[in-house]
C-alpha cells in the first residue's frame, strides 16, 4: 500500500529528474571557498577578457552595470555533493562580453582577486550557457557567495563558477586551474559525474 501522496510523488519524480547523480537537494546555500574571502569594493572593481595575443577588454563597475542585464532561473551542483534548485541571479550574459573580442583561441582560463584560478573550453561560456553575476534572490551578491561579482556556468560543477571573478584570459591551450591542478576533473559535468581526473 502506498503511504504518499499524488502530490507527493509527482514533487519526487521532478526531483529526481533535476537531481544529477550522487547529489542531494538542500534549501539552503553552503560557502565553500579556497582561501579567504576577498574584500573587493565596486569602485576598484575591474573585469578583462584578455585574448591569445595580449589585447584587453576592459569594464568598471558603472560599465558592466551599463550592459544588458538579464534575470535568469538555475540549478547549481557543488561537487561535494549538494544541489541547489531554482536559483534566481541578475547579471550579464557573458556573450555580450565577447561581442567584440576576436579570438580564435578554444579554451579560457578565469581568475578571481585572491587568486583562485579555473579553466574552461570557451564554447561552455557562449550561447547563453553563463552569466557574470551581480544580485541573488534580488539582493546584491554577498562577498561569501563571490560577490561583488562572480562567475555562473551552471551546467558545470560549481566550483567553475569562479568567485569574485576579475578576468578572463584566452588561451590556445588547456590550463588547468587550482582545483583541477590538484585532482578535480578538467571538465567537471554533474551528469557525468565528472568529480576527480580519473572520473
Amino acid at each position: 500500500m502506498n503511504s504518499f501522496s499524488p502530490g507527493f510523488q509527482g514533487r519526487a519524480r521532478q526531483v529526481a529528474d533535476k537531481l544529477p547523480p550522487g547529489q542531494y537537494p538542500t534549501e539552503s546555500f553552503p560557502v565553500l571557498s579556497a582561501g579567504p574571502t576577498p574584500k573587493v569594493p565596486v569602485e576598484s572593481w575591474q573585469f578583462t577578457v584578455t585574448t591569445e595575443t595580449g589585447r584587453t577588454h576592459a569594464w568598471t563597475w558603472d560599465q558592466m552595470m551599463a550592459l544588458p542585464q538579464q534575470e535568469t532561473v538555475q540549478d547549481i551542483h557543488c561537487v561535494t555533493r549538494w544541489s541547489k534548485f531554482d536559483t534566481r541571479w541578475r547579471g550579464v550574459s557573458l556573450d555580450t562580453f565577447f561581442e567584440d573580442v576576436e579570438t580564435a583561441a578554444d579554451y579560457v582560463v578565469v581568475s578571481s582577486y585572491g587568486g583562485y584560478t579555473t579553466n574552461l573550453p570557451l564554447e561552455d561560456l557562449l550561447d547563453g550557457q553563463a552569466w557574470l553575476v551581480h544580485t541573488f534572490d534580488d539582493y546584491p551578491l554577498s562577498p561569501e557567495h563571490g560577490g561583488p561579482a562572480r562567475l555562473l556556468v551552471p551546467h558545470l560543477y560549481f566550483w567553475k563558477s569562479a568567485k569574485w571573478v576579475q578576468g578572463i584570459q584566452l588561451t590556445d591551450e588547456d590550463e588547468p586551474g587550482f582545483w583541477e591542478s590538484v585532482g578535480y576533473h578538467n571538465y567537471g559535468d554533474p551528469w557525468r559525474e565528472q568529480r576527480n581526473w580519473g572520473d
